[in-house]
Order: structure tokens, then C-alpha cells, then sequence
């Protein structure tokens, strides 16, 4: 298919039409330096037996299949063997899902969902049998009513030990025990945190004794830094992103930009930033290169090719090769991205 041609499917899809976005390019190579890709044409397409919605959150367990969260209540939760056949698919219950982390307890591997629609976050096992269940903390006094409650993620500690952040309602981040028990809320408008931010992230272990928080500030276009108990540590700016979610692999960070400058621009697509240990840009899959200036400031990123359209999850395998869940993209399945 010709890049024209291309480029107008890729309208017909950010117009809402059911699309594999993937399967009409002409695979160029994408990203820059060693951190370069290409699409796998039509990886994950199930067809209307197994639909998507919006797809939000992804994992991987260790036999290695691919997890995909959606918001499709006909089966919220599609798992995948590594060439995109369906393995099986489970649950009817998360009209909101959205933050997909994948927990290794002893010797199981469980699920925490965030739900936007039910104001809660749900821990099951792989196959979707519910384990526990966290709602809204009224006994904080934060909210007046559940629906302002609305969790984006969780964040886990290797002790057990977890984070929500409510990043669709107050902007909270509360901290939970590995009982699962409450012990503490931070953040807000009264810790500063701004309202549109905190949307995914993970703990930064890399240091033991100095673990942290390290959060997708979204629409504020940079990553947060904070200690277990909420103090700012540092603010990594990406002018011309949108970071969604952060993901460690073999030494370097993946983000997920749901698009250029959203929400200012709602109709731009998107890329992905691959960033080096110590938080600076190396690489943008589908995007600019990253140029830094003579002061050290990161200069404005954007798409550069209509490969992506509103990435929300970024995952790596042990081959290098990238999987994305993509937000209002006219119902497409993630794309795949081998490594070149």
C-alpha cells in the first residue's frame, strides 16, 4: 500500500473507523541511534469475536504472553502468545478499566486493575478469579462522594507494598501496605501535584535503599520524581509529549506519548521516547529526534510519522521488540515494533 493511501486510513481511524492501523504501513524504520524499529504487520488482529474499545494497559507474565487491558466489557482482559494468537480473554466487569500492573507474589503472578467507572482498583488472579478489592478512601476525608475517586494506576514496591494514583479525580496518591491495608495519602492540589498529571509511572528500584516514585505527569508534559512519602525530588520536563506511562527494561525507560502537546492538540498521534538510565532522551520512535540545547533543556518533540495514533502503554520483551496499547484509535489492537 502506497504511502498516500496510508495516510488517509490513518484518517479513517482517528475519524473512529475500525482500523489495523499497522497493517497499512510500508514499514519504515522508526526511532533513532540503536533504539530503531519496525512495525510487524498485523500482530494481535482477532477480529469481531474478540473486540477492543479502548486499549489501555498491557503486562507480560512469565511464560511470556502479552496481557492487554481494555475497556470493551465483552472481554476486558485478551492475552496473547508472542506471534498475536489469542490465548484466551476474560472479564465483563470494567467498563473503566485502564492501569494494568502485573504482580509477582511468592511463586503467583496476579493482576491490579484501576476501573474509572466503578472507582475502583481490583486485584484477581491470571485467569481473572477476584482476590481483593480497593474503593474509594472515603476514611480520608479527601472526597465527599466515591465519584471523585477515579484511579489511573498502581505502583508496586518488590515488598508488597503499593501506590494508586488518582489521576482522573483529585490527584492523590495513596499508599497501601502489602496486607493491603491503608497507611497514608499524599499529593493533591495541597501537595502540588497538578491536576491532569499523575496518569501512570512505576517505583524506581534500581537503588534499594533509596526506592522512589517516578510518575507519568501527562498533560504537564514531564516525569515527577517523588519519595515514598510524596517529597519532590526532581521534574524531568518533555516539552512536546504526553507521557502516559513509563516502562524499565534491560536499563532504559520506554514512555508512551499519547500525543503532541495534547490536550492543546487533540487530533496529533503521538510517538514513543526511549530514554537512557539517567532520564535523558536517546531515541523517539515515530517522532524527532531528540535534541538537546547548549543549556541542556530538551527542545520541543512532535510525531514525525503517522505510524501511532494516542499511545497509552508501551511493554518490551526479552527480544527488544515493543508492544503498544493505543487510546481512542478507532478500536485498533496494539501494535508490535521489532527492534531493527
Amino acid at each position: 500500500m502506497n504511502r498516500r493511501r496510508f495516510l488517509q486510513n490513518a484518517g479513517l481511524a482517528a475519524a473512529g473507523a475500525v482500523l489495523p492501523v499497522r497493517a497499512a504501513t510500508a514499514r519504515p524504520v522508526l526511532g533513532q541511534g540503536k533504539f530503531r524499529y519496525r512495525v510487524v504487520p498485523d500482530w494481535g488482529v482477532l477480529g469481531a469475536g474478540t473486540p477492543v474499545k479502548d486499549c489501555h494497559g498491557l503486562a507480560r507474565d512469565r511464560e511470556g504472553h502479552v496481557i492487554l487491558l481494555t475497556n470493551h466489557t465483552a472481554n476486558n482482559v485478551i492475552v496473547y502468545d508472542r506471534s498475536g494468537r489469542l490465548v484466551h480473554k476474560w472479564g465483563t466487569q470494567f467498563p473503566g478499566a485502564h492501569g494494568l500492573s502485573l504482580v509477582r507474589e511468592g511463586g503467583r503472578e496476579v493482576l491490579f486493575i484501576t476501573d474509572l467507572a466503578t472507582h475502583r482498583v481490583v486485584k484477581t488472579t491470571l485467569d481473572g478469579t477476584m482476590l481483593d478489592e480497593w474503593r474509594w478512601p472515603e476514611q480520608t476525608g479527601k472526597y465527599e462522594k466515591e465519584d471523585q475517586y477515579r484511579p489511573s494506576w498502581t505502583l508496586h514496591l518488590p515488598n508488597g507494598e503499593f501506590f494508586v494514583l488518582d489521576g482522573y479525580g483529585r490527584d492523590f496518591i495513596a499508599h497501601h501496605g502489602a496486607d493491603g491495608k491503608f497507611k497514608r495519602i499524599f499529593g493533591g492540589a495541597e501537595g502540588g501535584i497538578v491536576h491532569w498529571g499523575p496518569h501512570g509511572g512505576m517505583t524506581d528500584v534500581r537503588d534499594p535503599k533509596n526506592p522512589t516514585l517516578l510518575i507519568a505527569m501527562s498533560d504537564q508534559q514531564y516525569l515527577l520524581r517523588l519519595s515514598l512519602d510524596g517529597r519532590k525530588l526532581a521534574q524531568i520536563d518533555l516539552p512536546g509529549g504526553n507521557p502516559r506511562q513509563i516502562r524499565l527494561h534491560d536499563g532504559h525507560f520506554f514512555i508512551a506519548h499519547l500525543a503532541d502537546n495534547w490536550p492543546k492538540d487533540r487530533a496529533s498521534r503521538g510517538f514513543l521516547s526511549v530514554l537512557d538510565a539517567n532520564l535523558r532522551v536517546i531515541s523517539n520512535v515515530a517522532g524527532t529526534a531528540p535534541v538537546y540545547g547548549d543549556d541542556g533543556k530538551l527542545q520541543p518533540m512532535r510525531h514525525a510519522e503517522d505510524v501511532f495514533l494516542h499511545p497509552h502503554d508501551v511493554l518490551a520483551d526479552d527480544d527488544g521488540s515493543l508492544y503498544v496499547a493505543q487510546f481512542a484509535s478507532g478500536q485498533t489492537y496494539p501494535i508490535k515494533l521489532e527492534r531493527v
